[in-house]
């Protein structure tokens, strides 16, 4: 920290009457030592110039005194965060779909904080929901794995690999869903905490525009999108009877809305570094003080570190999706081009074929949603801050705003805004080329087994 910063209030004050959550939870909340030093400095600032007032022009006084107001104002006060946490009121309905689908049964319990229980009557719902589900799924299943086991044929096989492996998904909520809750309901939270903080900082409350039209508009589209998705293999593709679709439909619109979830949370993180940095400029433009950028400096890095929590806390969910995507592609690619190539077929593509085709669209447009939407966020975040910190005249600054600066470009360097599935992948447009280079290899290892067992297939 600065060393013309000599005085530091006790955590505990901090924390004083405001507190009505746990303090643990806003321990959490706050998971890196910097953050916490940060937020003493400014609540110091803050009641400093608070003995100043008397002496400034009302229209200053009326200014330092909102500022002083905001200073009281605590992320772990549950109803001061209920106030302010607007992305919570705006995804909202995206939370309901996910517990009516039994994925993750996580609820407002109090004002401005999100939990998991075993014992709430979200969770009690979807343990039974799941249940009734594995039964129709392993109804279906037992069908499409009799399938696999008797066809004959090259087509039948590869679709019935296809549809066993669209069953899977069900199978593994517990652990990609309700086995995460906890550590999603601590990342909801902290929006909650980070939305206060960015009001006790700029002075605004921080607004998405749209938001919840666009979820809406999401919402129904994920859902018409399982129901023409299934609809369109059921019609393309042979011995697949149109009743086996109620075992897939809650898997399909699962997989459809996590990756909606992931594009609204990285679109909110977006909107939010925009929004900041565009108050920041303002500000440093009529006031380039040592204050100011100190306390968007804290800002920023907790901006960063919800970045980061957001692949930490769904690491599980969203790495499952992924070897999903991967396999599917690879067996519909295979199956797609194998039998096009057939010369029974005369290289033309029949229905067959277009609906491992639409398999294969369908996967492709899931994974680069998925990457495209982390790359652009992480983008986001760093950009509109560096380019006004580069901007900044330091001629006009003093030695302590200098001091900051160089603070704040350091601390941009060494905590970069990036998406990690907690350190097993970095979610980016990487991910996207990477993937596809991996999937070529496997493709043509498959083709030329392919072509070489037809090959001695002809000979004999």
């Amino acid at each position: 920290m600065r060393s013309s910063i000599n005085i530091y209030l006790p955590l505990d004050n901090i924390y004083k009457m405001y507190s009505v959550l746990e303090e643990k939870v806003v321990a959490e909340n706050i998971n890196f030592d910097l953050l916490r030093s940060d937020l003493k400095v400014n609540l110091k600032v803050d009641n400093i110039n608070k003995h100043k007032i008397n002496s400034m022009d009302l229209i200053v006084q009326e200014k330092e005194y909102e500022r002083f107001e905001r200073s009281r104002l605590n992320s772990s006060d549950g109803d001061a965060v209920e106030i302010h946490d607007q992305f919570y009121r705006d995804h909202k309905l995206l939370l309901i779909l996910f517990r009516v689908l039994a994925v993750m049964p996580i609820l407002r319990s109090e004002p401005g904080r999100i939990t998991f229980s075993w014992r709430s009557i979200a969770t009690i719902y979807a343990i039974i929901f799941w249940c009734f589900m594995t039964v129709v799924v392993i109804i279906v299943g037992k069908e499409r794995i009799h399938i696999l086991q008797t066809t004959t044929q090259f087509d039948e096989y590869i679709y019935a690999i296809i549809f066993v492996i669209y069953l899977v998904p069900h199978f593994w909520i517990p652990f990609v869903g309700w086995g995460v809750a906890t550590e999603v309901a601590k990342y909801k939270t902290s929006w909650g905490a980070f939305q206060l903080r960015y009001f006790r900082v700029t002075g605004t409350s921080l607004q998405f525009p749209r938001l919840k039209s666009l979820i809406v508009v999401i919402s129904v589209g994920c859902l018409l999108c399982a129901i023409l998705f299934l609809l369109c293999l059921s019609f393309l593709l042979e011995g697949y009877p149109l009743w086996h679709t109620l075992a897939y439909y809650h898997i399909i619109t699962m997989i459809n809305m996590n990756c909606a979830l992931w594009y609204i949370n990285s679109r909110a993180i977006k909107t939010a570094s925009y929004s900041m940095a565009l108050c920041f400029r303002k500000e440093v433009m009529k006031d380039c003080s040592a204050s100011i950028i100190s306390k968007y400096r804290f800002l920023w890095l907790n901006l960063s570190e919800l970045l980061q929590s957001l692949g930490n806390a769904y690491a599980r969910t969203y790495s499952t999706l992924c070897i999903f995507i991967f396999v599917n592609i690879v067996i519909a690619v295979y199956g797609a081009f194998a039998e096009i190539v057939d010369h029974k077929h005369g290289y033309s593509i029949s229905y067959k074929e277009a609906g491992l085709i639409v398999d294969v669209v369908y996967c492709c447009t899931l994974l680069f949603i998925f990457c495209d939407c982390s790359h652009n966020a992480t983008l986001g975040v760093a950009k509109g801050i560096q380019k006004t910190l580069l901007s900044i005249n330091l001629l006009k600054a003093d030695l302590e705003a200098k001091n900051e600066i160089d603070l704040f470009i350091v601390a941009i360097e060494m905590n970069p805004a990036i998406v990690s599935l907690k350190g097993y992948v970095t979610v980016n447009r990487e991910l996207l080329s990477g993937s596809i280079g991996m999937i070529t290899v496997y493709l043509l290892v498959l083709i030329q087994f392919k072509f070489s067992l037809d090959k001695s297939t002809t000979n004999v």
